[in-house]
């Protein structure tokens, strides 16, 4: 109870963007009965680094966030540290939260952030492209999804992968929202 009592202060304390849809705390936008494979070639050590998020499912934690950016280390016992940061359309960060990405199974990472005790998120990298310049992130239980990008702006050729990736693991393009960078 004190988790879901968290999330719903962080989500009520967020506001959408113009004509956002802003997605429930438990809305579901991949169909649970078909199979997740997460990416059993992942190399944390090239993952480190900026990612641009240029597209996501809607998530209460997120709305209204625009030139949304996540910052991967490399940490002394293996696992990753994470800097989301959130920022307005003015470019001025809005918020900014630091976690941990621990490395559960190959492409698969349980995270935890600092200022939400007792939340562990399965982040499951489903797809990154052979140079580590675009990646798929999602959740088995379906109530999440990303498109990373090393640069604010995406080549087509390689969102129109990465919304394939999406696609055969059983996400709801239509729901897919790009984020304005």
């Amino acid at each position: 109870m004190k988790r879901l009592s968290i999330l719903l202060l962080l989500a009520a304390c967020a506001k959408p963007l113009p004509d956002e849809q802003v997605g429930g705390l438990f809305e579901v936008y991949r169909d649970r009965d078909q199979p997740i494979a997460s990416a059993a070639l992942f190399q944390p050590d090239r993952y480190v680094g900026r990612w641009y998020e240029v597209a996501r499912y809607p998530v209460p934690f997120e709305a209204g966030c625009t030139g949304v950016t996540a910052d991967y280390a490399a940490l002394p016992d293996g696992s990753l540290s994470v800097l989301n940061t959130c920022r307005n359309a003015d470019g001025t960060v809005r918020s900014t939260i630091q976690g941990r990405a621990d490395i559960v199974g190959p492409g698969r990472l349980k995270v935890s952030f600092d200022n939400v005790p007792f939340v562990r998120a399965d982040y499951w990298v489903l797809w990154v492209d052979e140079g580590y310049r675009t990646a798929v992130v999602g959740a088995p239980d379906g109530r999440s999804g990303w498109i990373l990008n090393r640069t604010p702006d995406i080549p087509a050729d390689r969102l129109t992968a990465a919304k394939e990736v999406l696609d055969f693991n059983g996400y709801d393009l239509n729901r897919l929202m790009e984020v304005p960078q």
